[in-house]
């Protein structure tokens, strides 16, 4: 009876034992990885941009390549001379190398039974020249280079077919932009956690984990939604940049 009693002392002592160890590591997990909250932040910015970049082409056909070579010439001449009539220095923009390429047009030739057979024939050679305004920090030659963008109808009046292309809009200063939005990001999750725990009475412990989001940067005003690998408008002059930072606090 009493070796009973001290077998049941034992386990009893050894359920107490287990128990103990089973609740102590189960408090220190709850303490390792605790109750957390997780708030996305949002840092914008409107910028105008400061940089543009320009590219035009003319270009010139012929049976004879040697002729349609010697056409581009004397049209880049004429190039040249309109935009400095404008008021543009020749420091100001540059010309491409000259490209040749044989053309050829699609035909449909009749068979002896009436089929028909589409056939490439060669339509002579094109020679094309493309001109380049280059980025630049000065509004002064980006208004310039707006406005005559808009009057390259009268090169084509003269009988050059002189092609523009759309202005493209870039910033010099990417890097500290982003620097700027990814602050005001965390601050405004930090503040979005603090207002969050306060209405609960709370309290907000350290900061757990932080990851930033894509940069994004859309024509101001633009509904274009944000995609997984960022966005980056060229088109527009003014600009919005945008970010989101999230944030996993641990609560006290």
């Amino acid at each position: 009876m009493e070796k009973r009693s001290i077998i049941t002392t034992l386990v009893l002592g050894l359920a107490i034992i287990i128990t103990a160890l089973i609740l102590g590591k189960a408090l220190k997990n709850r303490n390792a990885h605790g109750d957390t909250i997780q708030v996305i932040g949002l840092g914008t910015k409107d910028f105008l941009s400061d940089e543009m970049l320009w590219k035009g082409s003319f270009s010139a056909k012929s049976m004879d390549a040697k002729e349609a070579y010697g056409k581009v010439l004397s049209d880049k001449d004429k190039v040249k001379q309109f935009f400095i009539a404008k008021g543009f220095k020749e420091t100001e923009f540059s010309f491409g190398g000259i490209q040749i390429e044989k053309r050829f047009r699609t035909v449909q030739i009749e068979g002896a039974n009436h089929e028909y057979r589409s056939e490439s024939v060669f339509d002579g050679y094109e020679a094309t020249q493309g001109i380049v305004f280059n980025r630049v920090k000065d509004e002064g030659l980006m208004k310039r280079i707006e406005e005559v963008a808009d009057q390259t109808a009268e090169l084509i009046n003269s009988g050059i077919e002189f092609s523009g292309q759309e202005i493209q809009y870039t910033y010099s200063d990417l890097a500290s932009l982003k620097h700027n939005l990814i602050e005001n990001a965390t601050k405004d999750a930090r503040e979005r956690a603090e207002k969050i725990v306060k209405t609960g009475k709370g309290d907000l412990g350290k900061l757990k984990t932080a990851t930033m989001g894509v940069f994004q940067i859309t024509g101001k005003g633009s509904v274009e939604e944000d995609t997984y690998g960022g966005i980056l408008d060229t088109k527009s002059k003014w600009k919005t940049a945008r970010i989101t930072v999230r944030l996993t606090y641990v609560l006290d």
